[in-house]
């Protein structure tokens, strides 16, 4: 059985936890429990969130552990985010782990205990957006790359904002147990779409923020049929609207047209396949549902100032 030591500190998030979810599925997804999972702290005992509930732990101590993830630390206030320093317990513990355990991982600002223990030093890592930049000047010998969901440096983990910690131990249950039993957990665990590491933070689909359940249904259509001619009278159908309703209700409703919307749809699924595959650019292009190869180019050039090779280099750099 794999041990897994989940640190927690006064002031973490709660949703931190929510990846202990993924290990706890993947113990019911199987005839044996493979996950011994304990959750610590320097003092043991009740330990506060940022938001005032606790959370039971053990004390840190000598035992071995297969996996250790720590959580980080930071006060949230109207000003901005405030990043917790480590204890010297915690620092301690975790630089024993590095030379004892297999994997040592981060959920969210706990790359920053990560790296005052020394963990980073040259290594690629992530972090909550917000805080990324923080990250990167505090200790400049890492390479901070803020536009990830996780990213794995041989054994040591680190993931983004909270949430992007299920991810983080869904990947940790693939490398494990296999990718089937990865994707019955994400199906137990009700989440609409397992993310890749080298996934972008930021998703265009949580930036046009559209309510009304039409229009959500109209771009969960979209970006599952992207290849696909998506003409306002296709997505209209969808909708069940008459084009021109269709339309001022998209515009309405995303603060975009729906060509607009389309193209970006397009663009950020092809990015990730320039980042994440080997496919030619002519097969990401006709994937994504672009006319042309150059049709693409114009489209990378127009959103991010650069042309798709580009990005595949910078992504083989990183």
């Amino acid at each position: 059985m794999q041990r897994i030591g989940f640190v927690v500190s006064p002031g973490f998030q709660v949703v931190s936890l929510s990846a202990l979810g993924a290990f706890e599925f993947a113990n019911a997804s199987v005839r044996r429990p493979v996950y011994d999972v304990r959750v610590l702290s320097e003092t043991g005992g009740h330990i506060p969130s940022s938001i005032g509930l606790a959370v039971e732990t053990k004390r840190l101590g000598s035992s071995f552990f297969d996996t250790v993830i720590v959580c980080g630390s930071m006060d949230v206030a109207e000003g901005g985010v405030d990043i917790r320093p480590a204890s010297r317990g915690v620092l301690a513990f975790v630089r024993k782990a590095s030379k004892r355990s297999r994997r040592v991982a981060s959920i969210c600002s706990g790359a920053f205990i990560l790296a005052e223990a020394g963990l980073l030093d040259g290594r690629r890592a992530t972090t909550h957006w917000c805080v990324a930049r923080d990250l990167q000047a505090r200790y400049p010998t890492l390479k901070v790359d803020e536009d990830r969901i996780f990213i794995v440096d041989g054994p040591i983990w680190t993931s983004a904002g909270a949430s992007a910690g299920v991810d983080l131990a869904l990947a940790m249950i693939e490398e494990d147990l296999g990718v089937e039993l990865a994707r019955l957990v994400a199906k137990k665990l009700v989440l609409y779409h397992r993310r890749a590491g080298g996934q972008s933070q930021h998703s265009v689909l949580l930036e046009m923020d559209a309510k009304p359940d039409r229009i959500q249904s109209v771009l969960t259509y979209a970006k599952q049929n992207l290849r696909a001619a998506l003409s306002v009278d296709r997505l209209a159908k969808v909708a069940n609207l008459s084009p021109r309703q269709f339309s001022r209700a998209f515009q309405t409703a995303t603060g975009r047209s729906p060509a607009k919307a389309i193209e970006s749809l397009r663009v950020e699924s092809a990015r990730w396949m320039m980042e994440q595959r080997d496919d030619s650019i002519d097969a990401v292009a006709r994937e994504t549902g672009f006319t042309s190869r150059d049709h693409m180019r114009r489209a990378f050039l127009r959103v991010y100032g650069q042309p798709p090779q580009a990005v595949r280099r910078q992504a083989r750099v990183r």
